[in-house]
């Protein structure tokens, strides 16, 4: 298995998101090649402010392991992580992540900051960016068109 085939699982999972009315991101986490934690946005439907996808990844993948920390384990997100996400990510003990499009609005894995990169930080995960960058962003891109379509006609 390489890193696109999991990021198409996060895809898959992405899309459920947007069936549900979330903002669709998608995330898994995989450890010794076997998928151990899914997730999806969801802090609408929750009314939970920490409800994305990685989050909820990490929360199963914490249940199916027995353990708060995930040492050797590799998260894939469709979208790049928020601060919030990126401190979970790190308390985790996560050893790779891989994202697909990176968030210029409040990425913290280089687009706006990068908390992976914080030399005085105890754990360092290691990051890689880009994955189906094009297929993950045009999801988002679709979904926010279509919100502003239902918007436009007093729809949402």
């Amino acid at each position: 298995m390489n890193d696109e085939f999991y990021m198409r699982e996060a895809l898959v999972l992405a899309q459920q998101a947007w069936r549900a009315g979330e903002v669709p991101v998608g995330a898994v986490v995989v450890h010794d090649g076997d998928i151990v934690g899914r997730g999806f946005n969801a802090p609408i439907s929750r009314h939970d402010p920490s409800a994305h996808a990685e989050m909820m990844a990490l929360r199963d993948a914490a249940q199916t392991l027995q353990n708060y920390r995930l040492p050797g384990v590799t998260l894939y997100v469709t979208l790049e992580p928020c601060s919030m996400c990126a401190g979970a990510i790190l308390h985790a003990r996560v050893a790779r992540v891989v994202y697909g499009a990176a968030d210029a609005k409040t990425g913290a894995a280089g687009s706006v900051l990068n908390l992976f990169d914080e030399a005085r930080l105890n754990h360092h995960t290691e990051l890689s960016g880009g994955v189906l960058a094009e297929e993950c962003g045009a999801l988002l891109s679709a979904f926010f068109a279509e919100r502003r379509q239902l918007i436009k006609q007093g729809r949402a």
